[in-house]
């Protein structure tokens, strides 16, 4: 795939050698020569950026390449004369061709400048002697064809061949410069020279590795996981772009422990010193799914150590762990696909079979539990909850803030007998007429705290020609699985499946409103249950509504454009749902905005803990507030329970979802 950019100062400059390049290509495509297929022209902005970002991105990707053997930037940054490039890259191919070895390939080709990585399992002991020779031959071929090992970058593991390319009085005056700012060969020592009074040694292609210490892991725990150990350091996670979701932890706290490479590789090295203390994680883990695996007594002198200041490698890692927010951006941002919340969840659940939870957890943890028996009470609870007395009491004993308020009336309160769940009666229906239902999946968040969005849901479902029906309330396990109780979520997520699964036979969509707990019958339930999970599918309500037709219907006519802000769960786990609810409201003539914006900073429960209240706001400030502070109140729609709480908190006014505000124009 090569990629042509021309710049010129006139438009007809640029026109001619676009002309002249175009014609070219056109006869290669004629007469198949040059390996030429076809080619695309832009000059859209928009799209230029997007190849641009899809070469970035490529790069990261040659890490998610299936097997041991990664591709490794031991042997790139190349750089030749230009026109020596294609002789050298024939070579070069042959040269990798000829240890029967994979590699990815690209560069630039105005500047020679060529980045190799050849796939190399640095676990096997052949093959990291094999990458000594590999460097070795990339050296002698570079030299001969008169070029550098240095093209762009400056680093990796070739300074040893540094005095040799640069030659003795070059060198010594790289050497002089490293002196004048890094004396003591404190920043990145060795990596291109040493200070000139130094006898410090040059990093070695035969120097100690990380794959030193990744081989003290077994196979099977790296095996198991995987998630952590797939990390090749690409580093797209140090994102401050903040209308990106990307790991808003990172971008808030700028701390690099806190993104998932440095995630990663806390933990790698946690997964290590398990083993070195003879720790069989996975045995561990097996019985920790089962229930206890030590006694209240030794957590307790295990907890009291802690504050004690005894050390653990274990506490630097939970701290890192408790910044992260759960949102799940990196699991499919990254190119890797490092899932911080499913390793996360794993060392939280060995963790705290170690030292004591705090109270907090239990409280979240319990949450779609106490739910359903608040929903009962709220008008007694509401009041007493918003009290200075009671709010601060929780804030300083459970560590948890703004509480939100359960719905009143109830969302029982709200349905009527015939749209309550009935197997037996659907069961009795054709497939045509069970067709016509909609199982609406609840969730804790909008079931209890937003009944108006459920009975929202239900109107624009009538309206739309179908019977909605309202399955009972099972506890998903989401917010266990995110405070790391996986005993108690492989229980939950098994109870729900086996219910969920008994609707396979019936011919009527599953659809929740919740995308972090939809998302969570799709990964989480894959992960925990495996084969045992069934084949139920619960849909978002846009993924619906995309198959349903609106032409029938006419909606107010509205002198209004909306602006709709999207869960960051759903922005990256289906980066499309944005684009069908503006066609949706294309399709009734109303107008909707899509932008891009990062986290808001709640996540679920995490911005309710006390602890993260600075990061939390910092967030809402960064990416969500200066949108919200252009639009109207009556403007915004938001597509997260969470996201419209923290608007709530800060703003004092709530966004609409998309789907109340539709069924209001539909009325």
């Amino acid at each position: 795939l090569n990629m042509v950019e021309f710049n010129a100062v006139s438009p007809q400059d640029i026109k001619d050698k676009v002309d002249t390049l175009c014609k070219l290509l056109d006869e290669c495509v004629e007469n198949q020569t040059n390996g030429v297929i076809g080619y695309q022209l832009t000059s859209d902005k928009s799209d230029i950026l997007k190849i641009y970002a899809m070469r970035k991105k490529s790069v990261g990707l040659l890490g998610n390449v299936k097997g041991s053997q990664k591709p490794l930037a031991f042997a790139e940054d190349t750089a030749v004369p230009p026109e020596n490039l294609a002789d050298y890259i024939v070579e070069f191919r042959a040269l990798l061709d000829s240890h029967n070895l994979q590699y990815g390939m690209f560069g630039h080709v105005d500047a020679g400048v060529l980045h190799v990585r050849p796939a190399l399992d640095m676990c096997d002991p052949e093959q990291e002697k094999l990458l000594r020779t590999i460097s070795d031959e990339v050296v002698k071929l570079t030299a001969k064809y008169g070029g550098l090992m240095w093209g762009e970058h400056g680093k990796g593991y070739r300074s040893e061949y540094g005095p040799e390319f640069f030659g003795e009085h070059l060198f010594t005056q790289l050497r002089k410069i490293k002196s004048a700012f890094d004396p003591n060969n404190k920043i990145n020592p060795g990596k291109i020279c040493t200070p000139i009074e130094s006898k410090d040694s040059l990093v070695s292609v035969d120097g100690q590795k990380r794959s030193y210490f990744d081989k003290q892991i077994s196979i099977d725990v790296k095996t198991s996981f995987n998630n952590a150990m797939t990390c090749n350091g690409n580093g797209l996670c140090f994102n401050y772009d903040e209308n990106s979701p990307m790991c808003p932890s990172y971008k808030v706290t700028g701390d690099r422990r806190n993104s998932p490479k440095g995630r990663a590789g806390l933990m790698r090295e946690w997964l290590r010193l398990q083993e070195s203390k003879e720790v069989n994680l996975l045995e561990v883990e097996k019985e920790l799914n089962k229930g206890e695996v030590i006694t209240w007594w030794e957590r307790f002198v295990h907890s009291r150590e802690k504050k004690q200041g005894v050390y653990d490698f274990s506490h630097e890692v939970k701290a890192s762990m408790d910044e992260c927010l759960a949102c799940k951006a990196c699991t499919t941002a990254c190119p890797i696909k490092v899932d911080v919340p499913t390793f996360r969840a794993r060392f939280l659940n060995y963790y705290h079979s170690y030292y004591a939870r705090p109270l907090k957890d239990y409280l979240v943890g319990n949450i779609e539990n106490s739910a359903p028996l608040m929903a009962k009470f709220a008008r007694v609870i509401n009041p007493i909850v918003k009290t200075s007395l009671v709010s601060g009491l929780i804030k300083k004993t459970v560590g948890y803030v703004d509480t939100p308020q359960l719905s009143i009336p109830a969302l029982n309160k709200r349905v009527n007998k015939a749209q309550k769940f009935n197997l037996e009666l659907l069961k009795k229906l054709s497939t045509d007429e069970q067709n016509d239902y909609v199982l609406i999946v609840q969730d804790p968040f909008t079931s209890f705290y937003e009944a108006e969005l459920v009975e929202s849901f239900f109107t624009l479902i009538t309206q739309l020609g179908k019977k909605p029906m309202l399955l009972p309330f099972k506890p998903n396990g989401k917010p266990q699985h995110v405070k790391g109780f996986l005993h108690e979520f492989k229980l939950t997520a098994k109870n729900a499946a086996e219910f969920l699964n008994q609707l396979n036979d019936i011919n009527a969509p599953l659809v929740g409103l919740d995308a972090s707990l939809v998302m969570c019958y799709r990964d989480e339930y894959n992960t925990i249950l495996e084969s045992n999970r069934g084949d139920f599918n619960v849909q978002l309500a846009h993924e619906w509504l995309e198959t349903q037709s609106f032409s029938a219907l006419k909606a107010k006519q509205i002198n209004t454009e909306f602006t709709l802000l999207s869960h960051c769960t759903e922005t990256t786990a289906l980066p499309k749902a944005a684009s069908v609810w503006k066609n949706i409201f294309d399709e009734l003539g109303l107008t909707l905005n899509t932008t891009n914006t990062g986290c808001c900073g709640m996540a679920g429960t995490y911005g309710h803990e006390a602890q993260n209240q600075a990061n939390s706001k910092a967030l809402y400030e960064m990416s969500w507030k200066p949108i919200v502070d252009k639009n109207k109140p009556e403007q915004l729609l938001s597509t997260g329970f969470s996201c419209r709480s923290q608007v709530k908190r800060y703003e004092k006014f709530k966004p609409k979802h998309p789907i109340e505000l539709l069924a209001k124009v539909l009325s």
